[in-house]
């Protein structure tokens, strides 16, 4: 799942203003991996809740097969994920992505879960490669 992210990603942007957590970075303790699995136990989406301090989590690694895009299993882990971060007591969920063509369906699925534009978040630099999402987990 991660190769395929990252080659779907690899062409969209310049490398440098790509922000991909590893596979390793992914296993370490401050971060969650929510993977989806077929029928037939075979992975198809993912995303991950990296943990930043007792406010604020973070939204990465998002992924779903081309094939099943549109069916709303982007939508159950970003759900999973906010779940996650409730459960951690986390007041804020924020995330960066892509802001070049090829990222719609990614800016559809995170403003369909509610979260907002805003200014760049964490310590990411603000180009014209990135755009920067936030959202209020208090209640």
């Amino acid at each position: 799942m991660v190769a395929s992210l990252n080659a779907y990603l690899k062409p969209l942007s310049p490398p440098e203003f790509q922000f991909q957590l590893t596979v390793e970075q992914m296993a370490g303790a401050d971060s969650t991996v929510i993977v989806a699995r077929d029928a037939a136990g075979t992975a198809v989406g993912m995303g991950a809740l990296k943990v930043h301090d007792g406010e604020t989590g973070e939204v990465k690694r998002m992924f779903c097969e081309p094939r099943l895009r549109g069916q709303g299993l982007g939508r159950q882990i970003v759900t999973e994920i906010e779940s996650q971060a409730r459960e951690k007591g986390l007041d804020r969920l924020v995330l960066e992505t892509g802001n070049t063509p090829g990222f719609e369906p990614a800016w559809a699925l995170y403003e369909g879960a509610g979260f907002r534009r805003c200014a760049a978040v964490l310590d990411y630099p603000d180009s014209e490669y990135s755009r920067f999402y936030e959202k209020s987990l208090s209640r």
